[in-house]
């Protein structure tokens, strides 16, 4: 590109967006890349003050700040996700449908170690809806040089660096323990509020069983509810350290493995995850679900619900980040908590 009068631009193609801002009434691209600058564009390119233009030189050995925009797309495209239109050497991904957003967070360092380029993206892990953005890219300059974004592209590889796993439909039984709650001495108040946190993912409810402090009344529900067909079952109650918390001890008894009892997060610390099976996961929820506006069981639900086996190490993870500060009102999931990858 080369710089040139205003005055003297007419016929010549401009080689960038340029914006014109009038405060409390309007912003945005008044002029696009490519356009033909016309006699009456000068007194209006002078008004923003655009006293000098860039135009288009093409040099082989270069790229447009729109062109490079699209080899970062291209590196973040996946299915379920698709591009904003380019605008200042800016595209933005957007949500096609509802689903868990997934970064490769250490190739994305790799790649805005590279000078002159970025990739921004929204926290991995995060439940996204359909029609949000979930990154933006661009480069710095105008122009970049081509051999710049071979390497980007060597170093991003043939994987997609971002990806949204769906939702998947799950029949979910519920069993709440404790004999205060099965002898009728006080009201169940867990069942609320886990069908209101199953609610946004779709979740198929089979149905609430409330049992004493008995193992086997334990497992007899959780099996009862396998036979219905199950794909995950939440276990509330019983899973302090307190020799009448009979909870983990059944979740073991009817078969499934332990992945972990305990995980480092705030409120949570007593949560249990383990599989029956190859797949079905079997939780045991600590009492602050219930009151807290955020817990474990917030962090771990978006991933169970597409579909994520979660191992020892994914809950270990969750420790950087896993304190929640308790504001008032809670924001989550607008905070920091969660958010430690």
């Amino acid at each position: 590109m080369k710089q040139i009068r205003t005055e003297d631009a007419v016929g010549h193609v401009l080689c960038h967006d340029i914006t014109q801002i009038i405060k409390d009434v309007t912003k945005g691209v008044a002029f696009k890349k490519g356009h033909v600058v016309k006699a009456e564009d000068i007194p209006v390119l002078l008004s923003i003050g655009k006293e000098h233009l860039y135009i288009w030189e093409k040099d082989e050995n270069m790229l447009h700040e729109n062109e490079a925009a699209e080899i970062l797309y291209g590196i973040c495209h996946n299915e379920h996700i698709k591009p904003s239109e380019v605008r200042e050497g800016k595209i933005e991904a957007i949500a096609t449908c509802d689903g868990l957003f997934k970064v490769d967070t250490e190739r994305l360092i790799e790649i805005n170690s590279i000078d002159q380029v970025m990739i921004a993206t929204r926290h991995t892990n995060l439940a996204v809806k359909a029609g949000e953005k979930l990154a933006g890219t661009r480069v710095i300059p105008l122009l970049i040089e081509k051999e710049v974004m071979e390497e980007v592209k060597r170093v991003a590889g043939h994987k997609p660096l971002l990806q949204i796993l769906p939702f998947q439909h799950k029949k979910v039984g519920i069993v709440t323990t404790g004999s205060e709650v099965y002898k009728g001495r006080i009201q169940d108040a867990f069942g609320p509020v886990i069908r209101k946190k199953l609610e946004p993912f779709g979740a198929e409810v089979l149905g609430q069983r409330i049992v004493d402090d008995k193992i086997e009344r334990i497992t007899e529900a959780i099996e009862d509810f396998l036979a219905q067909g199950a794909d995950m079952i939440i276990c509330t109650g019983g899973m302090s350290v307190d020799p009448d918390d009979v909870t983990p001890s059944a979740i073991k008894a009817v078969g499934a493995e332990i992945i972990s009892y305990g995980a480092p997060v705030l409120p949570g610390a007593m949560f249990l995850l383990g599989y029956y099976g190859e797949d079905i996961p079997v939780m045991g929820l600590p009492g602050c679900v219930m009151y807290a506006g955020a817990t474990v069981f917030d962090l771990v639900l978006p991933r169970i619900m597409a579909g994520e086996k979660l191992s020892k190490k994914d809950l270990v993870k969750l420790g950087h980040g896993g304190l929640c500060t308790g504001c008032k009102p809670c924001v989550y999931p607008h905070c920091s908590f969660g958010k430690g990858e």
